[in-house]
């Protein structure tokens, strides 16, 4: 399969403005995230999309690939959407698979990439795929930064929500899970999302999978054996660097 990684980011985060490029052990984020992205052998090729000169220029100076995007765009999927066509025109080809890592998750293994694609490549059904972490702390089962998902039966999101879900009563008996953001879309699902209207839960959670929910499709989820910490703070960001301060920067 032809599989490109695209990495959405964007300096105008409320939450965090500017965060791509806050420095992690002397290097932007972004180029964290881009460099342990890029690693993976099954992608033939990783791009960032954007709608920052500053971003575009810093991924052009390290020998990147960066597309230029609307600014309008509410949704980071709906951005890799435009990239998608964009670098297709470009690059005279068609990819399979476009794998949607989040710029704010600069502890991505790349093994996590082959995680989140299998179920592609095992099942023909699914049609988009997102990692799955544990929440190992009542802490981070408070944040409303942290994304928590509740499954089915058959490993399908049923529910992605800020607030801690699905209950706090049996915390010990019910694994507590997180949403990461390595997203692989099959491209002509991809292209399909970025048609779907916004919906009222996605909205109000800000989270794009909740689209796909509630426009009656499927989110399959996938373990991934990797600890990663998103990036939504400048807390996070401390955090994240002492996280890191073991590993290959």
């Amino acid at each position: 399969m032809n599989i490109l990684a695209l990495i959405p980011a964007r300096m105008g985060s409320s939450r965090f403005p500017g965060k791509p490029m806050a420095p992690i052990l002397g290097k932007p984020m972004i180029g964290h995230v881009f460099d342990r992205v890029k690693q993976s052998p099954m992608l033939a090729l990783t791009a960032v999309a954007t709608c920052d000169q500053e971003i575009y220029d810093y991924v052009e100076s390290i020998g990147g690939v960066a597309v230029m995007t609307s600014s309008s765009h509410e949704r980071a999927s709906d951005r890799c959407a435009e990239a998608l066509i964009k670098l297709e025109q470009a690059r005279n080809t068609r990819y399979d698979i476009v794998v949607m890592v989040q710029g704010d998750e600069p502890m991505t293994h790349p093994d996590m990439i082959a995680e989140a694609v299998q179920p592609l490549i095992d099942d023909a059904s699914v049609q988009v795929v997102n990692l799955l972490g544990n929440i190992k702390s009542t802490e981070e089962f408070e944040d409303r930064n942290c994304i928590k998902v509740v499954c089915d039966l058959a490993q399908n999101a049923i529910f992605f929500s800020r607030e801690p879900i699905p209950t706090r009563c049996k915390v010990d008996q019910i694994p507590m899970h997180k949403q990461v953001c390595i997203i692989p879309f099959r491209r002509d699902f991809l292209l399909e999302y970025n048609t779907l209207a916004p919906t009222p839960l996605e909205i109000a959670e800000s989270v794009d999978m909740m689209r796909v929910l509630e426009h009656g499709m499927k989110v399959r989820m996938a373990p991934t054996c990797h600890d990663t910490h998103a990036v939504d703070t400048a807390e996070d960001l401390k955090k994240v660097e002492r996280l890191m301060q073991g590993l290959d920067g």
